[in-house]
């Protein structure tokens, strides 16, 4: 399978999937139609479906151009995002198995950012959309701090740890700043993140990232850590339940 990362916006991706054995892909996410276009047309791939990891517009504002332009396309989504994703004809529950373009994908349903976020399972890679971010997690528009940090550490983390990890946005520099806010000694922040400065200053994505990196330096993953709950202690009261850490986490980087 080769994936191919598509900078769309400011700072979002889209992701061109195809696999080893023929000429069709899927792109994830299409937040613009223009750079996937280009994109298969240097590829020479035929694209015949959408991922869609959530309704947001900046993942999904690509939906309908690509649809007028290459009839027949297939979009896939989570069930109830049916009248919220542009095109959604193929609707996804939690677990449910699909082959598109001879790829075989898996769909988790990873609610927190929104309601329906789902994250795609393909050949030893995740697509997680506004979910699990490089070092960090979408805001919570929809979810509660329960979905989220059961969507991420009872869900995502769980994975194999060698799961490469295609996320929604290029905010990995400035998530590694906060990690180092509240586990300022831990030396695996630090690398990655002096490894994240030499790829931007070249232009470069920081994707992927793998299950076991993020397990080792992604706050949000890490809610049970000594120096995680230390940092938060002061807005915990007498809490120190994952759930409550991972809000405290949470609206620490909201503020951040």
């Amino acid at each position: 399978m080769r994936v191919t990362p598509i900078p769309c916006l400011s700072d979002n991706y889209a992701y061109l999937i195809q696999s080893d054995e023929g000429p069709e892909g899927v792109v994830v996410d299409p937040s613009s139609a223009g750079p996937v276009l280009d994109r298969v047309e240097k590829a020479g791939v035929r694209l015949v479906a959408i991922l869609a990891t959530h309704h947001h517009y900046d993942h999904v504002g690509g939906n309908e151009e690509l649809l007028a332009t290459i009839p027949g396309l297939s979009v896939f989504g989570h069930a109830s995002d049916r009248d919220r994703v542009p095109g959604l004809d193929h609707p996804l529950e939690d677990g449910q198995k699909f082959n598109v373009a001879g790829l075989d994908c898996l769909a988790l349903h990873v609610p927190g950012h929104t309601r329906g976020a789902l994250a795609y399972l393909l050949d030893g890679a995740v697509f997680t959309g506004d979910t699990l971010f490089v070092a960090g997690c979408g805001r919570l528009f929809e979810g509660t701090a329960e979905q989220m940090y059961l969507s991420l550490n009872e869900k995502l983390a769980r994975l194999d740890g060698a799961t490469k990890v295609f996320v929604g946005h290029e905010y990995t520099r400035k998530n590694l700043e906060f990690a180092l806010t509240l586990e300022p000694d831990r030396v695996p922040v630090r690398e990655k993140a002096k490894r994240v400065a030499a790829l931007r200053a070249q232009g470069q994505p920081t994707v992927p990232s793998t299950i076991d990196e993020e397990k080792s330096t992604n706050p949000f993953l890490r809610v049970t850590s000594p120096g995680i709950i230390a940092s938060v202690t002061g807005t915990l009261g007498a809490r120190r339940d994952p759930v409550s850490v991972f809000a405290a986490v949470r609206a620490a980087k909201d503020r951040f």
